[in-house]
């Protein structure tokens, strides 16, 4: 047998924090990862984030840090990607920034090979550009003007930019599509075939001027790689190739990779532009590239840009990471979109996890207990209903084991549960409660405890790379020793020892009251979409250089005043008084506090915007017994019928000196 097993993620792009569609397809990955460790393989996982680009700038620059900032705070910070990939539990062996040294210096390395080689030649750049996306379209291949991939708005481009000869391998991706198992599942060839192939392949931008945020082209400094030799190559730098940081017998070892896991939307860049760029190299092809479908939100795809995404960290830490991941390849079949709600996850919790593992579990350890003080004797007697549990038991390695290889987990899972439910249905078939009544009988109620020990074993080995911390949990508690949790003795059925000692310990997983779950979820996203509101921004205005301040004066020196024109930016009511107003004003150079005794005459609504004068230089006098400080006056004047009428002026006279 070949031992070793290469597996990846997309590496993610870190513009914002992850939603649950990221963390379904590093699940999957890292379940698949596992699977091959229980069985005696090499395993190589890795994952990691696509850092550069013209989108990440731009929020850099929106948030006033560094691109270098920006992306370690979302991978590196508090929440980010690695603490999300912590919490769920993901085991990867590697993780790659491709903002890491020894990755740039590799993509420096093979874009100047490629360049060399004539793949990779100077030209000019017309088309429509998807920021978002960071990709070039010509105009047939558009959906409604828009995107093919996200459906936003694109824009007109043109400049100068190196291009990869994609057009020069149309034929051999063709052959690899068509002829081939390259591509998975099979129903995302004819897809790629007809709207990427048949239309005839175009030459491929690698490189752009119009900014910075990239691997600079060494030989041409104008320049910086294009993301998709930036983020494809990752997965041969990550092994060594081309660098120093990892020794070039990781890429002889474990290149190529057994399978590329990528969303259906990046299937274009993985089973097109990939392994066009991998045949200029002459480098070897992946063996797989499986596209698995998109987790909808209300009947659309979750995206970090349209913000109709769902928090797993909210979920992991509420449910359990075991949970989040069960229900996540259980529900939804890997190659094909899947709904998700709050109901669908919290009604599999309870009846897969709570009512037929859980309660299987329970019940089993507590009658080993009850009846046995948790060993169960070495004189057992079997029985005419043992045979068909014990048959399905057998046979269920060798039924998971072909769901997994071909990536189906969620048929893997339901064979597993088939089983426990059948396990269930033997304790009402045997009835242990009535052995345990007659001296007689307890042989016989050992061997019914044992058979039901023994098929928890076997289903918890095989449920193990979906639910790794809880699977060590209930080996504990049926006294499974290292021997009798590996992929071999699950395959045997009588592998756990008679003498063990059955715990029953608090319950995995508690049933939850749906109705209240629910409620509160939804209370939860309520407050964090508010929350997420943007607030009402004060308006921007000029800050001008004010030198001819007057020397701050008391109240009896008013003749010395300052006057200045200032824009009221908030103004409310004060519970304390009927007669005060709260302004907040700008007055060219700062925001200040005036207290005014307007209320009766003005709501707040009627001044926010206004431009107004003020004395500047008043002493600043604490109001209502110190709780406010008023740091002016506003310029208002009496009228006959004894009210206040306020002047107010034109928005290009803010901060301007009264006279």
């Amino acid at each position: 047998m070949n031992n070793k097993f290469y597996i990846t993620t997309p590496i993610y792009y870190p513009s914002d924090k992850l939603h649950i569609g990221h963390t379904y397809c590093t699940v999957a990955t890292d379940a698949m990862a596992r699977y091959k460790r229980l069985r005696g393989y090499d395993v190589m996982f890795l994952t990691g984030t696509d850092e550069h680009g013209q989108k990440i700038e731009n929020k850099a620059a929106e948030a006033g840090v560094t691109p270098q900032q920006f992306v370690d705070n979302i991978v590196e910070g508090e929440k980010g990607v690695k603490d999300l990939w912590k919490l769920m539990n993901v085991s990867y062996d590697r993780f790659i920034r491709t903002t890491d040294d020894y990755h740039v210096a590799a993509i420096q390395r093979i874009f100047k090979k490629m360049y060399e080689n004539g793949d990779i030649y100077k030209s000019t750049y017309k088309g429509k550009y998807c920021t978002p996306c960071e990709s070039f379209w010509t105009e047939s291949q558009l959906t409604d003007g828009c995107c093919p991939d996200c459906g936003r708005p694109v824009v007109d481009a043109e400049e100068e930019a190196y291009f990869f000869r994609l057009s020069k391998y149309a034929d051999r991706i063709r052959d690899l599509l068509e002829n081939t198992d390259f591509l998975l599942p099979r129903s995302r060839v004819n897809e790629m075939v007809h709207n990427f192939i048949e239309p005839g392949l175009e030459d491929l931008c690698v490189s752009r001027t119009s900014f910075k945020w990239g691997v600079p082209v060494d030989f041409d400094d104008k320049h910086v790689v294009y993301v998709w030799i930036d983020a494809l190559f990752n997965y041969t730098t990550a092994l060594g190739f081309l660098n120093d940081r990892y020794d070039d017998s990781d890429y002889a070892k474990y290149w190529p990779a057994d399978v590329h896991f990528v969303g259906k939307e990046i299937v274009r860049f993985h089973s097109i532009i990939w392994p066009a760029m991998l045949m200029s190299m002459n480098m070897p092809l992946p063996k797989h590239v499986f596209g698995h479908g998109w987790l909808l939100l209300d009947g659309g795809k979750m995206s970090k840009s349209k913000g109709n995404v769902v928090d797993p960290y909210l979920l992991a830490e509420r449910y359990s990471a075991d949970a989040l991941r069960y229900f996540l390849l259980r529900d939804f079949p890997f190659g094909s979109d899947g709904n998700f709600s709050n109901e669908l996850l919290i009604n599999r919790i309870n009846t897969d996890l709570a009512n037929d593992i859980g309660n299987l579990l329970s019940r089993t350890t507590a009658m080993a207990e009850k009846y046995f003080g948790g060993t169960l004797p070495a004189e057992q007697t079997e029985g005419t209903e043992d045979a068909e549990l014990i048959s399905m038991v057998s046979k269920l390695r060798g039924q998971y084991e072909a769901q997994m290889e071909k990536y189906a987990f969620q048929s893997a899972l339901a064979d597993v549960f088939a089983v426990i439910a059948r396990a269930n249905k033997y304790i009402d078939e045997t009835a242990p409660w009535v052995l345990a009544k007659k001296p007689e009988t307890m042989p016989r109620l050992a061997r019914v405890l044992y058979n039901l020990a023994e098929t928890v074993r076997i289903c918890s080995i095989l449920l193990s790379p979906v639910m790794p911390e809880t699977c060590v949990k209930i080996f504990e508690k049926i006294g499974a020793d290292e021997n009798a949790r590996t992929w071999e003795s699950a395959e045997t059925f009588g592998v756990l020892p008679v003498n063990a000692v059955l715990v029953k310990g608090e319950n995995l997983f508690p049933r939850i009251d749906a109705a209240k779950e629910i409620a509160e979820l939804e209370a939860i996203s309520q407050a964090k979409k508010a929350a997420d509101q943007p607030k009402e921004e004060k308006p921007t205005l000029p800050v001008r250089e004010i030198t001819d301040h007057e020397p701050e004066i008391s109240f009896d020196d008013f003749c010395k005043v300052e006057l200045r024109v200032a824009k009221i930016t908030a103004c409310e009511n004060i519970k304390e008084s009927k007669k005060l107003l709260k302004l907040t004003v700008f007055d060219g150079e700062r925001e200040r506090c005036i207290m005014s005794g307007i209320a009766k005459w003005y709501k707040p609504d009627m001044l926010v915007g206004k431009n107004v004068g003020i004395v500047c230089n008043l002493a600043p006098r604490a109001m209502m017994g110190g709780k406010y400080v008023s740091e002016g006056m506003i310029f208002a004047a009496d009228t006959e019928k004894g009210a206040a009428s306020i002047a107010f002026f034109p928005d290009d006279t803010v901060g301007s000196r009264i006279h």
